[in-house]
């Protein structure tokens, strides 16, 4: 077993309240539970000897491995060859439809062999609270239990298992047709292990876990070019929203490193007002309107929240809507590949980014029924935001991209602005809501002249990172789709051609430059896959069609074996960052659609 496999060497399952990573050699090394943001039970993939892992594989290594997902489904395959024969192991998590919090989660993992002879091992070495906590280990007939501080988790096989000072191993030789499984069962400190699995029963339940992706994916009302890497991309996003809040997380997993060896290693099992609010267009463009009306009512309840001269929206929450994201390093994980330090929790938490408030009020603007729904209350709160977004706009920020060297007058975050009161006077004009239009005009109006005047950068034609300066930033790149500069005018081709030159790289974007805009942290970082998907839109809608359709499709080639991205692209074409991340999926489906349509219109023009 690789003690660090590459960031882009797995694929992901889970049940829609958790997930888990499986590399390419069928090793769980991330697992957290009972929520995507619980402290984890396997983080291997974090610290090899301290962070628990659960293999099931063949007992001859040197085989050749192969992962794949069941067509259209989150049930993961990885299949290994070998000259005396063919085994596959099959992962899936039984998706939770209750839409209630449970603590009760289920990691199966099945067997078989479907030619020759394959003798297969598995390891089973969990590792509660980041592996904080030891554990206890009771060995049945038929079951072996793991009891930690506040958590149990059931390990049942359908061959033996031997103790291995606290962990369990086993072997079990299969030959063509047969099968076996592994089912661990995690949950509070009273969890019951269920009924001993049998291969009948695995069975029927893998097929309920495919009808049920095969279902959800059919509503989907795209049918365009790249159809596979966009239902891909939907299938991860639906894995990584904690259904019973339709909250999204940034990512399934913490501590990844956007270098390796740097500093740059963040948490991201949280939900982002930014990443969260842009989610909404992609998914009702796919015609997924209860995903996205659920988490517009997450973010409305967020805004109920605003006491009377208290910010009204802090940038990210827990899953459950918890402001509190204590950011602690664990020192006693090396973090992968010695990336150190891993952080559990987000000190960005409490920075000011003013931005959110544009992307939120976007994602209500173009969700119009949940306007509707949000009643009198909803309006009014919604009303305070802007009123104190009037009294804030013109402030330094950190930005979008969470920068720790301090705060600046960032252009993307008044752009954003100038879009919350634009949209706010939208919804206020179309709903007939009481609204001090007045002063909301006045601050859009002088935003706008405010960024062309400041923010704007003779030298290079374009607009820049922030007012003064000379630092292109490809948050920019969202401009022509929230419509504060039409897409063909010549300023904002001009800019399109600034960042062209200054943050393109064959077809991969940077999102800046951090030695000519200092950060706060030392290092440097890849290509920045979401700032990629972001450029083809942009140049979609400028009616650049073949560089658009180029830079989309040579971003598939940086897709892993299965279809998944990280945060970053790194200088070998490595993915580094958190895995995967809903951003860069989310902006894969907006990048598809506007070019989709754009080729479309194209074509039928006469």
């Amino acid at each position: 077993m690789d003690r660090y496999p590459p960031i882009a060497d797995h694929g992901l399952v889970g049940d829609l309240q958790t997930a888990a990573l499986v590399s390419s050699q069928g090793v769980v090394d991330w697992f957290a539970a009972p929520r995507f943001d619980s402290p984890s039970i396997f983080a291997a993939l974090l610290d090899h000897d301290r962070g628990g892992y659960f293999l099931l594989g063949p007992e001859e290594r040197s085989t050749t491995c192969r992962q794949l997902y069941y067509p259209d489904t989150a049930v993961l395959v990885t299949r290994f060859m070998s000259p005396d024969g063919v085994g596959e192991v099959y992962d899936y998590m039984p998706p939770d439809r209750t839409g209630t919090p449970t603590d009760r989660h289920v990691l199966v993992r099945g067997v078989r062999v479907v030619r020759g002879t394959v003798r297969f091992v598995m390891e089973c070495r969990p590792r509660f609270d980041y592996g904080r906590a030891a554990h206890d280990l009771d060995l049945g007939a038929d079951t072996a239990t793991f009891r930690a501080p506040g958590v149990t988790a059931h390990l049942q096989s359908t061959f033996p298992l031997q103790p291995d000072a606290r962990d369990v191993r086993g072997t079990v030789t299969l030959n063509a047709g047969e099968t076996a499984a592994a089912v661990l069962t995690v949950g509070g400190p009273d969890v019951e292990a269920p009924p001993p699995p049998t291969p009948g029963s695995i069975t029927e339940q893998l097929w309920e876990v495919v009808d049920f992706w095969h279902r959800w994916v059919r509503a989907s009302r795209y049918h365009g070019r790249w159809q596979g890497m966009v239902n891909r991309s939907a299938i991860t996003l639906k894995l990584l929203t904690y259904d019973p809040t339709g909250a999204p997380v940034a990512a399934a997993t913490m501590g990844l490193p956007e270098q390796v060896g740097g500093e740059r290693n963040w948490d991201y099992r949280y939900t982002w007002v930014r990443d969260g609010s842009l989610s909404v267009r992609a998914l009702l463009d796919l015609g997924f309107a209860e995903e996205a009306a659920r988490f517009t009512g997450w973010l409305g309840d967020r805004l109920r929240g605003v006491e009377d001269g208290g910010e009204p929206l802090q940038i990210m929450y827990r899953v459950d809507g918890d402001p509190g994201l204590t950011e602690e390093v664990l020192e006693h994980f090396e973090g992968y590949r010695g990336s150190y330090p891993v952080r559990a929790g987000n000190a960005a938490a409490d920075q000011l980014q003013l931005d959110i408030y544009g992307e939120a009020l976007y994602a209500l603007a173009e969700g119009h029924e949940v306007s509707l729904r949000a009643g009198y209350h909803g309006w009014k709160n919604l009303a305070r935001t802007l009123d104190w977004l009037a009294d804030s706009w013109d402030r330094p920020d950190e930005g979008i991209w969470e920068t720790r060297g301090g705060r600046k007058d960032f252009t993307f975050s008044r752009v954003m602005c100038w879009v919350a009161f634009d949209r706010g006077l939208r919804l206020a004009a179309d709903y007939s809501r009481p609204a001090d239009t007045v002063r909301w005009t006045a601050a859009r109006d002088t935003i706008l002249e405010q960024v062309m005047q400041r923010g704007w950068n003779a030298r290079e034609q374009s607009l820049v990172q922030s007012y003064g300066g000379e630092v292109l930033d490809a948050a920019l790149l969202l401009i022509p789709r929230v419509g504060f500069m039409a897409p063909r005018t010549e300023s904002w081709l001009s800019t399109l051609d600034a960042m062209e030159r200054t943050l393109v790289s064959d077809s991969l974007v940077y999102r800046y430059d951090p030695a000519a805009s200092p950060d706060g942290l030392r290092g440097s970082e890849g290509t920045f896959s979401l700032c990629t998907f972001l450029y083809v839109d942009a140049l979609a809608r400028a009616g650049r069609l073949r560089p658009a359709r180029y830079a989309f499709e040579k971003m598939q080639t940086y897709a892993n074996h299965v279809g998944l991205f990280a945060e970053e692209i790194g200088p070998s074409g490595e993915q580094l960052g958190n895995f995967p991340q809903a951003f860069t999926h989310l902006s894969l489906i907006m990048a598809a659609t506007t070019l989709d349509d754009a080729l479309d219109r194209q074509r039928d023009r006469p």
